[in-house]
């Protein structure tokens, strides 16, 4: 089955710090940098840029996305290593030792928005995160 490629990749990382996130992102390319204004951290956002096998891809980070646990790592391309989210929550999931989460499609008509994997200890399971 060809599996579509997701326009861009978001998952949610349970009770890590944004150094651990940023450690991580850095394993991940051949490069990155992160640019956070004073506005920006008072948002808890912070943007990086990560270049992997030659290309820059921007990735938004949102402290706090959901509660205080969840921390929302966007790679804003389709450009990524990975084809769908839950590619990239089994990655992050190994790499940073927590529970991650990501929806369970990409987004299209129809889907249910409150199903999303839970990925943890190896093990997946879809959920409904409401």
């Amino acid at each position: 089955m060809n599996e579509q490629r997701h326009p861009d990749i978001e998952i949610y990382i349970k009770n890590r710090s944004i150094s651990s996130i940023q450690s991580w992102l850095s394993t991940l390319g051949d490069d990155s940098e992160i640019s956070t204004s004073q506005d920006a951290a008072e948002k808890h956002t912070h943007e990086f840029s990560l270049t992997i096998a030659g290309t820059v891809i921007p990735v938004f980070i949102h402290e706090r996305a959901a509660g205080k646990a969840w921390i929302s790592v966007w790679f804003q391309s389709d450009k990524t290593p990975w084809v769908k989210d839950l590619d990239c929550a089994r990655v992050a999931s190994a790499a940073l030792e927590t529970q991650v989460r990501c929806i369970a499609s990409g987004w299209q008509n129809g889907d249910d928005p409150d199903e999303w994997w839970k990925v943890e200890d190896t093990i997946e399971e879809l959920i409904q995160w409401i």
